[in-house]
């Protein structure tokens, strides 16, 4: 019996309340609200993160972030990266038999030996960081003063530099169309990562024209026209039935320019739910019930799931910190009772059940400071975070600082000043350089991008 296909589409910056299936009255997304209609809408999804390599990090490995040493938001040129001995989910498809591939982004190192290429994948097409570091007009912010042309990869060549962002979408999805047509008769793995809605914002002239929600709702049309896109071509090969199909998102959204959290608190960068709590949706005709799964999971629980789903085996070498999902794909019930928000190395709070504690987070207006903070929110009744009870439930919190603690131990607290006994090496290499130099002669399609962070 042929093992499924299994293609894995991760937006940048979607917050749980951008999409129509999950609320939304400003963006327009009727491919995936079909997605969601005919499969499983998820409603208490987290990734590991509330910022981006970090959070793919710990997706491609089923760990939490420290554990595999990915703490930070990665620039271009860094020295470090996702160690290429850690086990991925490509790595552990292809070994299963799997033709892997991945389109877009992947944030989890740029030298050549933290690409996709070198985790698993057969191929790769596309930008290894975010949109904005490349050239562009009005930067004011420090940490892209080193930024070089966006070099657009096709395995490990850079084809172009400064591409135009309102065409990659297009490219990016004709390349997941050819990869899903030559291997429709085997076994295939397909990691989509969309640079949308992350800033700035490239669509074609039709998305944004149409848009009720400026820039921000243009860009969020164009992928789910992609998503469309994907789905239709499962369908008319006859594969859709085969396919296992996950939509979601890398972390929430930073709600200044169009996006929504809602009912969320909360924004990207933080460890309120707005920040690590996203949109997922997992649909296989055939095999998902159509419904909603009120069940707690997480993007850390994806290769365990997988390993189930394919019958492979998962590494006895180390510490994977997902669990299997596979029963809340047939209505039964989570194997995850907790999680842990972590924003960089800090461990700022607990969930366990329907309680979440916060013991510390990231101050207000700074990215390298925490403050304290004694909360307890139970979230099946207050999912905005807005009742503090931590007076009203000492037991409770003896229970969740106890397993706090524990984690401390395990996977260290930057901010307590505590390394974790249970965290492994981040990849690193010396003299690391840039995939792409700026050339003054060079005939760049776009010089630099003209959207700012105001744009």
């Amino acid at each position: 019996m042929k093992q499924p296909n299994i293609i894995l589409i991760n937006a940048d910056d979607l917050g749980y309340g951008d999409l129509g299936c999950y609320g939304s009255t400003v963006n327009d997304t009727p491919h995936l609200d079909k997605m969601a209609a005919g499969g499983l809408r998820l409603t208490n999804f987290y990734q590991a993160s509330p910022v981006c390599s970090p959070s793919r990090a710990a997706m491609m490995t089923g760990c939490y972030p420290p554990r595999v040493g990915m703490n930070k938001v990665l620039f271009p040129g860094e020295g470090i990266g996702l160690n290429p001995s850690e086990v991925t989910i490509a790595k552990m498809l292809k070994n299963a038999g799997y033709a892997t591939m991945h389109i877009g982004k992947w944030h989890c190192g740029d030298q050549p030996e933290f690409l996709p290429t070198n985790h698993g994948f057969d191929h790769y097409y596309g930008i290894p960081y975010s949109n904005d570091m490349g050239i562009q007009d009005g930067k004011v912010n420090p940490a892209f003063q080193f930024c070089t042309p966006l070099p657009l990869l096709n395995d490990t060549e850079v084809i172009e530099a400064q591409p135009d962002q309102n065409s990659l979408t297009g490219r990016y999805t004709e390349q997941a169309v050819r990869f899903i047509r030559e291997h429709k008769d085997s076994s295939f793995f397909l990691y989509m990562a969309h640079f949308h809605v992350h800033l700035p914002h490239y669509a074609p002239e039709r998305f944004m024209r149409e848009s009720r929600n400026g820039r921000f709702g243009g860009s969020l049309a164009c992928m789910d026209w992609s998503c469309g896109v994907i789905l239709n071509e499962l369908s008319k090969l006859g594969i859709d039935s085969d396919t296992l199909v996950i939509f979601t998102s890398d972390n929430g959204a930073r709600i200044t320019e169009g996006g929504s959290n809602a009912p969320l608190r909360g924004a990207k960068a933080s460890t309120w739910e707005g920040g690590m709590r996203v949109p997922c949706i997992l649909y296989q005709p055939g095999t998902i019930q159509p419904g909603v799964c009120h069940e707690m999971a997480s993007g850390i629980d994806f290769l365990p799931t997988f390993a189930h789903m394919v019958g492979a085996k998962l590494p006895d070498d180390r510490v994977i910190d997902g669990v299997d999902m596979t029963p809340l794909l047939t209505g039964g019930a989570s194997n995850r009772d907790t999680f842990f928000y972590y924003m960089k190395d800090w461990l700022c709070a607990v969930r366990q059940g329907p309680w979440k504690l916060h013991v510390q987070r990231k101050k207000a207006g700074t990215w390298q400071e925490t403050e304290p903070a004694q909360e307890l929110y139970n979230l099946d009744h207050d999912i905005g975070e807005t009742v503090n009870l931590y007076d009203d439930h000492p037991d409770v919190v003896a229970r969740l600082t106890a397993i706090f603690k524990a984690c401390q131990n395990d996977l260290g607290d930057g901010a307590a000043g505590i390394a974790g006994t249970g965290v492994r090496a981040v990849g690193q290499v010396d003299n690391p350089v840039p995939l792409t130099y700026f050339d003054p002669e060079h005939p760049y399609f776009m010089a630099s991008y003209d959207l700012t962070e105001r744009g």
